[in-house]
């Protein structure tokens, strides 16, 4: 029997009545949220104002390039919910609702309103300097509270973070651009081979609802234990694209950019400075040239970008503060 489409309203409402999540006379409104590539997912929202979020997990992602991943991550994200609830900080983490392991589906609290997402907020320019605080000690507490035996147990398999970063990411990258291909192969046998603390995975502002000024972390399909500096350097990577992209705000992204990182390691992070400095190269080069390109920056700005990044991989800088600083001097 096929999976249901939780993105057609007749086939999602008969699942939460078969399954016995909603009663069988209740009838919620669904909206489909857009932006993802990964997965379906849908609003919830039942008579009586409670609100979800369903996701189910696509094997083939909505990318122009061929993108395959096992659905069975969904199942990685439950556990990832339930994990993160106990080490980061209260209300940063939405409740899991239900699980489908069969189907691949996953119901969540949504977020209350109102909200707003904080990668849309940044686009805008509107840059609030504890956001940046906030999402520094959130990301330390994630890496220090993740480096337990359990969580190592619990998360070994990196297969996901194979298939949805190493390989469209810097494989990709180092395969469009030869000059780059040594220190992305490089890059990707050390995080391989570092198995440190819990990672996230896709620790970007696109992924971060603001609540009454709180931050809240969703979608932890790519958490696996493993080296923390991919984390801080994939955070990094998007506060410095959209300094080179929001050009009016440049200064002001380098310095926030600058805070992040001085927040998350007096905050107890592990991820190491130059192992982030070098995540951090990868991910702005893969934003261009990975199967996942970051979608607001112009033709310009993805050159720029590019020809910045390149030239710091043959001599990579030694800390996040001299990255940071090449990389304005290069945009200006």
């Amino acid at each position: 029997m096929m999976p249901p489409d939780i993105e057609d309203p007749g086939q999602l409402l008969a699942y939460l009545r078969t399954c016995r999540i909603i009663p069988a006379r209740e009838v919620p409104r669904f909206s489909v949220l857009h932006g993802g590539v990964s997965n379906r997912t849908v609003l919830v929202v039942r008579p009586g104002g409670e609100e979800w979020v369903a996701k189910q997990a696509l094997e083939k992602l909505r990318v122009k390039d061929d993108w395959f991943s096992r659905p069975e991550r969904i199942v990685t994200e439950a556990a990832g919910m339930e994990a993160l609830a106990r080490i980061a900080p209260p209300g940063s983490i939405t409740r899991l609702i239900h699980l489908d392991r069969k189907d691949f589906i996953l119901i969540m609290q949504a977020v209350p309103r109102p909200h707003e997402n904080w990668k849309s907020m940044l686009l805008a320019g509107r840059l609030v300097d504890d956001h940046f605080e906030q999402f520094a000690r959130l990301l330390a507490s994630i890496h220090a509270g993740g480096a337990t035996p359990e969580m190592a147990r619990q998360f070994a398999d990196r297969s996901i973070f194979e298939s949805l970063r190493l390989e469209p990411y810097y494989a990709k990258a180092a395969e469009r651009v030869p000059r780059a291909a040594g220190f992305l192969r490089a890059l990707i046998e050390e995080t391989r081979t570092r198995q440190v603390t819990l990672v996230h995975g896709d620790f970007s502002p696109k992924n971060v609802l603001v609540h009454q000024q709180r931050l809240v972390l969703l979608d932890h399909e790519v958490i696996h234990f493993g080296d923390p500096a991919f984390d801080s350097g994939f955070a990094m990577a998007h506060l410095l694209s959209k300094a080179n992209h929001v050009e009016g705000r440049r200064q002001d992204f380098a310095r926030a950019a600058a805070a992040f990182w001085q927040v998350y390691r007096t905050a107890g992070g592990l991820a190491q400075e130059q192992h982030s400095v070098r995540h951090a190269l990868g991910c702005l080069l893969a934003r261009v040239h990975g199967r996942s390109p970051l979608e607001y920056l112009t033709r310009e700005e993805r050159a720029r970008q590019s020809a910045s990044v390149v030239g710091m991989m043959e001599r990579p800088p030694l800390t996040m503060h001299a990255l940071i600083g090449h990389f304005e001097k290069e945009l200006s």
